[in-house]
């Protein structure tokens, strides 16, 4: 709220009342906390305090977050918080139209929650907030789970998240600057900086990067949107280490290219044979952004998708499914599961050639451990029925099938368009769907166990 009063004083907006309102409301729900809890002591936070205290901070702020769009927009509560939800979790699904012609102050304030939301809510209040460090790693662990532990670049926690925000900060600002350089104002390259390197995909524009008609624009975007997409940790560690050599090094972010590249080769061909476009560089351009802003889970838009082939369609999805690496601000199932995911698939094969052979599953040269292969295949098949649940409850709102279906694909992998119904914006659901999707985007933020734990009556009872 204090960020967008600032920007006020920049733009001379008439929404200060709006933005006080805001603020002054999530005061008051914030002092009221404290005055009920200020003296107790937090010694130590067991793992299962964090799984909740991650979920139920997702879905408090998303709630704060949405007092300036319920105020300064037409939107109902319902639609305001699904906003602020889709912000915070990067997610870029939108129900607001005429964008261009919104107060300037509302639309950076709109950015900013996909950039504070990119790293996390969690490692950013972890990293402002030092009494947590009591469980800082727990804290961190329940919001960003994955298959292998997560990288701790410093003995305390809060050192390790302010490592990470730093490199954020940095690509943001490398990321606002090139935009200028390559021709967007000063106010345009910081607001699409702050979706960009968050791999949110919010724009200030119904057009999104089609408003600019650039492909020098679409070319900054793809760069950092992969930068977005590759571990923070990894940034920091080739950084300090001046070794560049260390992504291509890196088993997870060496697949991510190789499949940016065949996948959108595979595009550009479909593009290009159907004479969508009217030359093969322009071809070559939008096939590549669009792979990327879906693979990273970016969600922005240069191109009418609807004159493209309907394969395509399916090749997008897919890329969304696949998400980018462990430790990013990117969504999906993260390329680290899916490089396990496909070994442990050819050992299981393997296995039943020669069953007297002892074989293992490898990453980086190490063997996985038996308890992290449950858990990716636990992981896996949560996606597919969580997808497929989610599908069908879409579909009772009233939805058809294909547009229920990607508007899940869209939320639950935190990558913002759909196809059909919810193509150019969500719109046309309901209010009980809009709810269902607004849980799908924190279900998949938090990478589902997270969330559903805490469905477990199990988890109340000891």
């Amino acid at each position: 709220m204090v960020f967008a009063l600032l920007a006020l004083i920049v733009f001379k907006d008439k929404t200060v009342t709006q933005f006080v309102y805001s603020g002054l409301l999530s005061f008051v729900l914030a002092a009221i906390i404290y005055v009920r809890y200020h003296k107790a002591k937090l010694t130590k936070l067991f793992y299962r305090e964090a799984l909740a205290f991650a979920s139920f901070t997702w879905f408090v702020v998303g709630v704060l977050g949405a007092f300036p769009i319920l105020f300064i927009t037409d939107a109902g509560f319902t639609d305001a918080v699904f906003e602020s939800i889709s912000a915070m979790t990067t997610t870029g699904a939108t129900i607001l139209v005429g964008l261009d012609n919104m107060p300037k102050s509302f639309l950076l304030y709109r950015q900013f929650l996909q950039w504070m939301g990119g790293l996390g809510i969690v490692i950013f209040v972890v990293a402002i907030l030092p009494m947590l460090n009591v469980g800082g790693m727990r804290l961190l662990r329940a919001e960003t789970p994955g298959p292998i532990k997560n990288d701790k670049l410093a003995p305390r926690v809060s050192s390790t998240t302010r490592y990470l925000w730093l490199v954020y900060v940095v690509l943001t600002l490398l990321c606002a600057a090139c935009y200028w350089l390559a021709g967007m104002s000063g106010f345009d390259a910081l607001a699409h900086s702050f979706t960009t390197v968050s791999t949110g995909g919010f724009s200030p524009y119904d057009g999104s990067m089609g408003h600019f008609d650039n492909h020098w624009i679409l070319a900054i975007a793809d760069v950092f949107m992969l930068l977005g997409a590759i571990s923070f940790a990894l940034h920091y560690n080739n950084f300090t280490r001046r070794a560049l050599r260390g992504y291509w090094q890196d088993e997870e972010t060496r697949w991510m290219l190789i499949s940016v590249a065949a996948i959108s080769f595979i595009l550009f061909l479909f593009v290009f044979n159907h004479g969508v476009h009217d030359s093969v560089s322009e071809s070559i351009s939008q096939a590549l952004f669009h792979v990327i802003s879906f693979m990273t889970s970016t969600g922005y838009g240069a191109d009418d998708l609807s004159a493209w082939p309907a394969a395509t369609a399916g090749l997008l999805i897919m890329a969304s499914y696949m998400g980018g690496c462990a430790g990013s601000t990117a969504g999906g199932s993260k390329f680290i599961r899916n490089i396990l995911t496909v070994r442990i698939l050819r050992q299981q094969m393997m296995q039943a050639i020669h069953p007297q052979a002892i074989l293992t599953v490898r990453y980086q040269g190490k063997v996985v451990k038996n308890d992290v292969v449950l858990a990716v295949m636990g992981f896996m098949l949560l996606v597919a029925i969580s997808s497929l649940v989610l599908t069908v409850l879409l579909a009772m709102t009233g939805l058809d099938f294909y547009s229920a279906f990607t508007a899940v694909v869209a939320c639950i992998n935190v990558l913002g368009p759909g196809f059909g119904e919810v193509s150019s914006n969500f719109i046309p659901v309901s209010d009980t769907g809009t709810w269902i999707l607004s849980f799908a985007m924190i279900l998949g933020r938090l990478e589902y166990f997270t969330v559903l734990t805490l469905l477990l009556p199990k988890f109340w009872r000891d």
